[in-house]
């Protein structure tokens, strides 16, 4: 395996740690997918395997999927018939769903430890497992944003989260492509536990040597399930979906198509068990990856944005400089706000304007933005501390 290891110890626990070499950050393709398979697969069929953490060697987890890959399957192969590529698309994804519900349904224990963020589809690995811990950093992001470029989320994102949040929870978050800090993911129920980055492992083997059987079947998986909520055929459920449905639809004008599938996946993943569910999950984000409004946000919002920050037409002559203490001219909203950026990323900014009292009304506003980040769980106090230091304001014709 060259993305991943897959490593037993002397305590009977295996440990997958994702890894690709030459990337700044783990990303899902067929390389790592299928090498992913392959060590779940070794690891349950392994008599002396007890249990399976899966972290990163990586400051992030899993970022989602790769931009080539993603690109290509949408491509698809010259010649073919839509209905040809959306039973292409339905075959791989479904691969990928029989993966995570292998890992689901194990009789060994599966726990995430998960160093740093996770988006996507790496958060949907996260959600397969039977527990759950996070790093303590507020600066991971742990989420599925995938209507934020067009899409939704196809490695069983819909019914996992549905299952576990309930539809009038689960559908804000997923229509609206939340990313959440790991403290506000443990108040929602999305991970169990939040612990420092270099205690994970440890947590996750201490959890997996006692981990109770019944801790082992997920609620959707045991006789008698029922979604949280109100049912969509009853009076309650209709009017809950009816009024998503009219706000969504007065926000988007009906022109983004991934919103109008989540409810639809939603909904009728309700009514019908965990399996069924991922079918029509699949079913759905496979013709919704072909409409071409979804490929042209895709396109745009995702995969040229990723290439423009990796500054792939940045000219090659043009040496790139870094800067350790920046002036902004004008402190209103925008001044303020790309001063905050800088502050955050750990450049020193001078806040200039006419005269003191404008530039300390942006200083004022830096300084609610990194305490409204504090209250959100976004930021620590040390880091809201810092970043505020590094801001300070001048008036006059130019930065001191």
């Amino acid at each position: 395996m060259t993305n991943l290891t897959l490593a037993r110890g002397e305590d009977g626990i295996a440990v997958i740690t994702w890894d690709m070499p030459g990337r700044s950050m783990n990303v899902m393709n067929d390389a790592s997918l299928g090498e992913f398979a392959a060590a779940v697969d070794q690891a349950l069929s392994d008599p002396e395997t007890k249990g399976v953490v899966i972290t990163s060697g990586k400051p992030a987890f899993i970022a989602g999927a790769d931009l080539d890959w993603l690109e290509a399957m949408l491509a698809g192969t010259p010649g073919d018939s839509e209905e040809a590529r959306i039973r292409s698309l339905f075959g791989r994804f479904m691969d990928v769903h029989r993966l995570f519900r292998r890992i689901e349904a194990a009789k060994k224990p599966f726990v995430a430890a998960i160093n740093g963020t996770a988006l996507g589809g790496g958060f949907e690995v996260c959600l397969a497992c039977h527990r759950r811990i996070a790093t303590d950093d507020p600066r991971a992001l742990l989420g599925l944003p995938e209507t934020k470029v067009g899409l939704f989320p196809g490695f069983g994102g819909t019914q996992r989260y549905l299952r576990m949040l309930g539809a009038l929870d689960a559908l804000p978050v997923l229509l609206e492509g939340t990313s959440m800090s790991p403290a506000q993911a443990l108040a929602r129920g999305l991970v169990d536990e939040v612990a420092p980055a270099v205690e994970l492992v440890a947590r996750a083997k201490d959890w997996i040597r006692s981990a109770p059987a019944e801790a082992l079947v997920k609620p959707w998986d045991k006789p008698g399930f029922i979604v949280p909520g109100p049912d969509p055929r009853t009076l309650a459920g209709v009017q809950a979906f009816s009024a998503a449905n009219a706000m969504q639809r007065a926000k988007t004008y009906g022109n983004y198509p991934a919103l109008d599938a989540i409810q639809s996946v939603v909904y009728r993943g309700m009514q019908v068990p965990l399996d069924t569910g991922l079918r029509i999950e699949t079913k759905a984000f496979a013709r919704l990856a072909l409409d071409p409004r979804a490929r042209n946000m895709v396109r745009t919002q995702f995969i040229n944005l990723q290439r423009t920050n990796r500054l792939a037409r940045r000219p090659a002559a043009v040496v790139r400089r870094r800067f350790a203490r920046i002036g902004v001219l004008g402190a209103g909203l925008m001044g303020s706000g790309i001063a905050h950026v800088a502050a955050r990323a750990g450049i020193d900014v001078v806040l200039l304007d006419t005269n003191e009292e404008t530039a300390g009304r942006g200083l004022d506003h830096i300084r609610r933005q990194q305490q409204s980040a504090v209250e959100r769980g976004r930021a620590g106090e040390a880091e809201a501390s810092s970043s505020s230091r590094r801001c300070s304001r001048t008036a006059g014709s130019r930065p001191r």
